[in-house]
């Protein structure tokens, strides 16, 4: 394994997004940027990102659809396409998250569903096996180191068998992972699930930290938003202070996805996080972990992870009663989250559907959502809304029905047939139906 020395520092960075690409471009002092891996095209990289690397700025993948935490093993293509992304942007690491994103198939023999967001895994024997097992399945296949961040929930498993830190030097210990650590994931479950930061960071091996997120969030009716749309508070800069004061972070990258502030108040959240690591000591960082031989995650282990994540999921996001031990108020509380987010992240992968059917969109996808849990990702969510909606005969202005159905036609064409003469003709009289 390589050291922290002669891996270099990051140094201090910002989550590159679209929006903010010609600010990020002119910030001083950015050392380097993070890249939603799947907002990347190897062939054809923004001009943003090919101008930054060029003037020696490191650019990072962070994967969001990868599913480490799931029953399942990693999907190849997904991997492959994270590996792409790695080499395009000459990246010396890729980043995923400790979590599932989707749940069901061939282990549960019932439908595959689809979170569109990151779920907790449970601190289970069962889980870390399966969770390790991935995790060495990815970083065989990556060109470069793999590190795994901590994530925020709403909900805590019942029946857990270790505390975060606990699972996540067991992860660290086991396959030699990186990590990568979210102060603000730390502060979020602190206030939801009374988990202590202090005593996370106690227990996880500090010397494993590949570097380190920060970013801002909300709080409401006793439960706290991590929406990466909001300033970085106190309590956050406090738990990054803490961590500061361990050891000295290879990195350090301030995430902002949406309500994005003027330039100035986002480089005056980047001093703050300069200032709250310089005056914490910058202790010296040694990686003395080491990958042992992961041995294989049992069948069984397998698939009582995938009929516990399965139902978890599918009374968020499917209506199915709630599993033993779970609060209720809180599942209320993600499931309407992920209906909110589902709606909101279709509504900008089809920014058609908001315009045809204006003020209307959000109540009819949410409708829509209460009785169609995704099956698949969010542009193939985009377009089973559309067509749910004109075998309904809505909307009921003829010139916004004809243009939705005009939207699902032009889109809905390519898809692979389907090999059963069945699936083929329902395509096709769906087709012929819309049409008229």
């Amino acid at each position: 394994m390589e050291r922290v020395a002669e891996r270099g520092r990051l140094g201090v960075g910002i989550g590159w997004r679209p929006e903010i690409a010609d600010a990020v471009e002119a910030m001083p002092g950015i050392d380097w940027v993070e890249a939603v891996a799947e907002n990347v095209c190897p062939g054809h990289l923004p001009d943003s990102l090919v101008r930054l690397r060029e003037r020696g700025v490191t650019v990072v993948p962070h994967g969001v659809s990868l599913g480490l935490g799931g029953a399942d093993r990693p999907d190849e293509g997904r991997l492959t396409a994270l590996a792409e992304r790695a080499e395009a942007l000459g990246a010396p690491l890729v980043t995923e998250h400790i979590a599932y994103v989707r749940a069901g198939g061939a282990l549960t023999a019932t439908q595959p569903l689809e979170a569109g967001h990151l779920l907790p895994v449970p601190r289970t024997r069962d889980a870390l096996d399966v969770l390790c097992e991935n995790v060495r399945i990815a970083q065989d296949a990556l060109p470069v180191p793999l590190a795994v961040e901590n994530i925020a929930a709403l909900v805590a498993w019942p029946g857990e068998e270790m505390t975060e830190g606990q699972f996540l030097y067991e992860l660290a210990d086991r396959t030699g992972v990186r990590l990568l650590i979210d102060v603000a994931n730390l502060h979020t479950n602190h206030v939801n699930r009374g988990e202590d930061p202090a005593k996370a960071l106690d227990e996880l091996p500090v010397e494993a930290i590949a570097y380190v997120h920060v970013a801002g969030g909300f709080e409401r009716d006793g439960v706290w938003h991590d929406s990466h749309a909001h300033p970085v508070p106190e309590p956050v800069l406090a738990v990054l202070a803490d961590l500061a004061s361990r050891v000295s972070p290879p990195g350090v990258l301030l995430e902002r996805d949406e309500n994005f502030p003027e330039p100035a108040e986002l480089e005056r959240e980047l001093d703050a996080i300069r200032a709250t690591v310089k005056a914490s000591g910058e202790l010296p960082a040694e990686d003395t972990t080491d990958r042992r031989e992961v041995p294989a995650a049992s069948a069984a282990a397998r698939q009582r992870t995938a009929v516990a994540q399965v139902a978890l999921l599918s009374a968020l996001v499917a209506g199915t009663p709630a599993p033993e031990g779970f609060d209720h108020a809180r599942l209320r509380v993600q499931s309407h989250a992920l209906a909110a987010k589902r709606a909101d992240v279709v509504a900008k992968v089809a920014p058609e559907l908001p315009d045809i059917l204006g003020a209307a969109y959000r109540a009819e996808f949410l409708t829509y959502a209460r009785a169609r849990p995704m099956t698949g990702g969010y542009r193939h969510d985009a377009l089973d809304f559309a067509e749910h909606l004109l075998l309904a005969g809505r909307p009921e202005q003829a010139d916004a029905r004809r243009r939705l159905s005009d939207w699902w036609l032009e889109r809905s064409g390519p898809a692979p047939l389907s090999r059963r003469p069945a699936a083929r003709l329902l395509h096709a009289t769906r087709r012929v139906l819309l049409r008229r």
